[in-house]
């Protein structure tokens, strides 16, 4: 095995044939498949590790599954993480049942809650059993090399200094707030949503048990995940009424939430400021074009998803695997051309729209209506009261929650052992 991957190129450039800009889970999902593949790859990633405040800790069966393909799955489920296969909550104080995993007929019918930076060091340590597979930490992208329309690679910021790194192909994966994208000039179409979300964490007692995933009030919402020793805690907000929140002071913030959740009465200690509370700004977009000659966006970079449902992992890691389909074969050879990169989009943009769509379905129908508040108590939606009341219908959303629309499967083929 060769040793960690923290590698630097010697002198001021780096020659590859694919550089993936952007370690969480599409970049370095894509970064094993193209490895594995054989391929002289590089992923850049800006910070030094990958301990961060993630907000996607949701790994689906469809990731799952993923990994079973690629023969990680049994070292994976070792790792720390909760199952989750029942998604109940409470409206208006009903009791609903949102979706039943359990009904799937799949191999891993349970959302696994796992740590995201678990996840990436996972994939980088299997990974380095692949010698055209190089990860580069602190490194980060600040601008693209051209050669008259066509992008070269990019430029990148390192602790050693500025380094070109040029590349036959170059695939942002760098999020939501892509500094690619921003220099490619691809324009991104606003779809909106009507929500932000404070996002914390309570402590939690060994003896606290509570299987609500969900509590919708008049004029609130909150989301629980039972995360072993604390619970992660969504709260959602309308847009843009974060000032407000703060104007009125944590205090009040936080016996709302006790109110909505009497289970986190004991460790709502724990949330000392607003510190403590991060902010998701949440926003739902996509690129009507995800390509330049040699160059590719996937995963957020191409389209934003909202957090209903928690599938926004799950579906870079989807993209990932369908660009390792389309693309590890014209990638022995060279650049494919952008005709051949355009092959991802045309894959990947249904289940991405029909997403949103799904998504922004429950925005507009559920979510806001809970969100503006007023004195009528909150009426179940007809779509809840017959999920509920008729146990086979849960199957259906569990299914586009667990597997979404259009499942990729693992084709790139894996390199000769040397």
């Amino acid at each position: 095995m060769k040793p960690d991957t923290l590698q630097r190129p010697q002198g001021s450039s780096l020659k590859v044939r694919c550089c993936i800009v952007g370690g969480g889970p599409a970049g370095m999902m894509l970064g094993y498949l193209l490895g594995r593949a054989g391929i002289d790859v590089v992923v850049l990633e800006k910070h030094a590790d990958f301990f961060r405040d993630f907000r996607g800790d949701t790994v689906h069966p469809s990731t799952l599954q993923v990994m079973d393909e690629l023969g990680l799955i049994d070292g994976f489920l070792k790792l720390p993480h909760q199952r989750l296969q029942k998604l109940d909550g409470l409206f208006g104080g009903t009791p609903v049942r949102i979706a039943d995993l359990s009904r799937l007929r799949t191999k891993y019918p349970f959302i696994a809650f796992m740590p995201q930076w678990d996840f990436l060091n996972f994939l980088r340590e299997a990974g380095q059993r692949f010698a055209s597979l190089q990860v580069m930490m602190n490194t980060e992208a600040v601008d693209l090399i051209r050669r008259g329309e066509t992008i070269a690679g990019v430029r990148a910021n390192t602790p050693d200094g500025i380094v070109d790194i040029e590349a036959d192909l170059t695939i942002a994966c760098d999020g939501r707030h892509s500094t690619v994208r921003q220099h490619s000039g691809l324009e991104v179409e606003e779809i909106g949503a009507p929500m932000d979300v404070l996002w914390f964490r309570v402590g939690r007692k060994a003896n606290e048990t509570e299987n609500l995933f969900a509590r919708v009030e008049p004029g609130k919402m909150m989301i629980t995940f039972d995360r072993g020793d604390y619970w992660q805690c969504a709260y959602v907000i309308a847009k843009g009424q974060y000032d407000a929140v703060k104007a009125r002071g944590l205090q009040a913030l936080l016996d709302g939430v006790v109110r909505m959740a009497p289970v986190l009465k004991s460790g709502i200690a724990e949330v000392k400021n607003f510190d403590d509370v991060k902010l998701l700004t949440v926003a739902i977009n996509r690129l009507p074009r995800w390509t330049r000659p040699g160059l590719l966006l996937i995963g957020d970079a191409a389209h934003a998803m909202s957090p209903v449902g928690g599938v926004g992992v799950n579906l870079a890691v989807q993209d990932a695997v369908a660009t390792a389909n389309l693309l590890a074969d014209e990638l022995q050879r060279g650049c494919p051309s952008e005709d051949e990169l355009d092959a991802v989009r045309r894959r990947r943009e249904f289940p991405v729209k029909m997403t949103q769509r799904m998504q922004m379905i429950v925005q507009n129908n559920i979510i806001s209506g809970a969100l503006q508040g007023g004195d009528r108590p909150l009426k179940v939606p007809l779509v809840l009261r017959l999920i509920t009341a008729l146990p086979w219908l849960q199957g259906i959303p569990a299914r586009l929650l667990a597997l979404g629309v259009r499942p990729e499967h693992v084709q790139s083929k894996a390199a000769p052992a040397r």
